[in-house]
């Protein structure tokens, strides 16, 4: 006979507890203990239970004697959202995509559903959030028209199951998963055990089936997928579109790929008619520089497989406080911290009553040691109030004791800043040998911090 097991879990981590605690002994995290219900002894176990294993094998396999070939990957005409998959939607892929609301999740999932059923794919458009009309009137508005786009607004996961068996479609999307509910679940749709069961059944059908499927997550204020990281765990493929709300440009990162590299990045524009992708992100980073400005700097950051130029910007004041100030944007606020502390050991700057701010020029994000040489720069170009010339692009890491080091793919990175028409590059010393610079570059090997400022600044 079913009985009904009552249990408390947290929202965030998915911590269990048998009665209701205030902060969860998980991730410390206050008034995220949610009540679920679980229905013991009634035969069903969820969507975890299941005869068939994942990819249609149901008994043990000798490693040797199973065959793999290439992925099949289906591109799309968004360059950039193929380059952050890996090359394209594989086929029984699981997906995952997260956002803040309103950043555009939707639009870009149409406009790829829209993409695909030009090719001649089935796509199951699956909305749990709006009616067959509003996603109509968003497709009108992004010039969509095709027969094999079908739309279908459901939430409940048994009439989607039995509606994918019947269409038999290439690729299903779901927004969102928040809103589809198991119906052997009895706890609310978007609660940490329907998000887990839901899930879990969508990666059977798309494995079993090779049905690639996406899933769109909301967020937590933090910026996080919202529900337990063991949704991040059960997805194939991690990606989370970023940008700001009052700004055009999106970005699309992947920080989970079992198919690709988790450092790809693609960037998007939104317009009236669309996403559309940007092909040279440098130009859009630094179209708005000014010249003659102190504290600010260029950097040549890899993003994946591409080099990036970004503006990384400082500005350095006396602080009015007992306490100085130290905010970023874009970057580490540790990273901040630990490199004027080097400036203020290693080259005597007195940047203990000074406050600091600092931030990435266009809203990306970056973190990678060969930016730490130009965020030194910058912060020391602002405290002498001297500018950098405005044709020079530092690359480098800074280490503890205030040597430069060595930095990875550094030919890429003098490629890209000859193409935007850079004239000088100050990277590590150890970086010169074994390749060829580019014509009309001015190559400048550096060994430390201090060196690298008499370069930049003068003195």
């Amino acid at each position: 006979m079913a009985k009904r097991k009552t249990k408390f879990m947290c929202q965030d981590c998915g911590y269990e507890s048998p009665k209701w605690m205030g902060r969860c002994p998980g991730c410390g995290a206050w008034n995220k203990m949610v009540e679920e219900v679980e229905i013991v002894g009634s035969g069903k176990r969820g969507a975890f239970a299941h005869s068939q294993g994942i990819g249609g094998q149901s008994k043990p396999t000798p490693i040797t004697s199973i065959e793999t070939g290439n992925e099949v990957r289906i591109e799309t005409e968004l360059k950039e959202f193929n380059r952050v998959l890996g090359g394209g939607v594989v086929q029984g892929s699981l997906v995952l995509i997260g956002g803040d609301p309103g950043i555009g999740k939707s639009t870009l999932l149409l406009q790829v559903s829209s993409q695909l059923a030009k090719l001649g794919q089935s796509v199951l458009y699956i909305s749990g959030e709006e009616s067959l009309r509003q996603t109509k009137l968003r497709a009108e508005r992004l010039g969509i028209t095709s027969e094999n786009l079908l739309v279908y607004s459901e939430t409940n996961l048994d009439e989607i199951s039995r509606t994918i068996d019947s269409i038999a479609p290439s690729f299903v999307v779901i927004d969102s998963i928040q809103t589809v509910f198991h119906p052997d679940v009895t706890s609310a749709p978007g609660s940490v055990s329907q998000v887990r069961e839901c899930t879990a059944e969508l990666m059977r059908i798309g494995k079993t089936k090779g049905i690639a499927v996406f899933i769109v997550g909301h967020v937590t204020k933090e910026g996080s997928i919202a529900g337990p990281r063991l949704l991040e765990h059960m997805v194939d493929t991690v990606l989370y579109f970023e940008g700001e709300r009052h700004h055009t440009y999106r970005i699309l990162r992947a920080v989970k790929n079992r198919f690709g590299s988790t450092n790809e990045m693609g960037i998007f524009e939104m317009k009236e008619m669309g996403l559309e992708e940007v092909e040279n992100p440098s130009e859009i980073f630094l179209e708005e520089r000014s010249e003659g400005a102190s504290g600010s700097t260029v950097v040549a950051s890899m993003e994946g497989t591409r080099p990036v130029l970004v503006e990384i910007q400082a500005l350095i004041s006396p602080t009015s406080f007992g306490n100085p100030r130290r905010m970023a944007t874009g970057i580490d606020h540790n990273r901040v911290s630990l490199l004027m502390a080097v400036l203020d050991k290693r080259v005597g700057m007195l940047l203990q009553n000074q406050d600091a701010y600092l931030k990435v020029a266009g809203g990306v994000k970056i973190d990678e040691p060969a930016i730490d040489l130009a965020i030194a720069v910058s912060i020391a170009s602002s405290f002498r109030d001297t500018p950098t010339r405005a044709t020079d692009c530092i690359i480098g890491e800074v280490g503890l004791t205030g040597e430069v080091r060595r930095v990875s793919r550094i030919e890429q990175r003098v490629q890209e800043a000859a193409k935007l028409g850079f004239e000088r590059v100050i990277i590590p010393e150890n970086n010169l040998g074994g390749w060829k610079a580019p014509k009309g570059i001015d190559l400048i090997g550096v060994t430390t911090v201090q060196q690298a400022l008499y370069v930049t600044l003068g003195r």
